[in-house]
């Protein structure tokens, strides 16, 4: 993951990383990245992790991606704990995000180091945030922008942490957007040319397609999809269920929210 990071950038090549709470939700995120033929990453919320499940889920994430026919990895996506850090590279994610964005700026430059410390044996890719990317990334809530990122802070941060990838905060949230979203893309545009690294946007899924292929022109290249393919999923369960509430086809279920999750998924893999 670390080389498709340094690779997306250098090439300004969009990659799209998407969160799964299910088997069903990865497998059509799958189906969706081989048909595209596009390098795809698997994320793991926080939250799901330490559920009972958790390491379960990633485990078994981990060995859908290895059997892909494209690129494929998993990562944990905004921890704020390094032993859960710790707990995900152990169970084989390629990356993972060390969300140190609700401490200081001093406090979140040492937690970052710390986990770069981390993940350098594993030879697995770090993110991380500066500024604050406002919302809930496993509940969809209305948000307002947060502290948006400095361009020169970002440059400082990078250089003093090594990591591989920064999500930055230029006026996207997370869940959905409580005004219609309003991006500094100078903001994006400055910080993108002064980092030697990829740059991450977070909240896409309430971003019009136009905004998104602005960002990307700007220079973010990793894109995080989670609220969208939530709504998709779990609006086809409610539909199955409305429509056959006597039913108890699980493969039939499942196989329709692998669909969902792969119809949901093309959108955003598509040029």
């Amino acid at each position: 993951m670390r080389n498709q990071l340094a690779e997306a950038r250098r090439e300004r090549r969009p990659l799209g990383a998407f969160t799964c709470y299910t088997l069903d939700t990865a497998a059509g995120v799958l189906d969706a990245a081989e048909s595209a033929g596009a390098p795809v990453v698997l994320l793991v919320s926080d939250a799901a992790l330490r559920a009972p499940a958790g390491p379960r889920l990633l485990t078994a994430l981990v060995a859908m991606a290895q059997r892909a026919a494209v690129p494929a990895w998993v990562q944990l996506d905004h921890c704020p704990d390094l032993e859960r850090i710790r707990q995900a590279l152990d169970l084989g994610a390629g990356g993972v995000m060390a969300d140190g964005s609700r401490l200081d700026d001093a406090a979140n430059l040492e937690f970052t180091r710390e986990a770069v410390a981390l993940a350098t044996p594993y030879g697995a890719a770090v993110e991380a945030e500066l500024g604050r990317i406002e919302g809930d990334e496993d509940i969809d809530v209305a948000a307002a922008a947060g502290a948006f990122t400095d361009p020169a802070a970002a440059e400082d941060f990078v250089r003093r942490t090594g990591v591989d990838c920064l999500a930055v905060a230029i006026g996207n949230v997370h869940g959905s957007y409580r005004h219609e979203p309003r991006l500094d893309w100078q903001r994006l545009a400055d910080i993108a040319d002064r980092l030697p690294v990829a740059v991450s946007l977070h909240g896409t899924s309430g971003l019009p397609a136009d905004q998104l292929r602005r960002a990307h022109e700007l220079g973010a290249v990793k894109f995080n999809v989670n609220t969208e393919l939530r709504r998709a999923h779990v609006g086809e369960l409610r539909r199955a269920l409305d429509e056959a509430p006597a039913s108890t086809d699980v493969l039939a279920l499942t196989e329709r929210l692998r669909a969902t999750a792969a119809e949901t998924t093309g959108r955003f893999l598509r040029p």
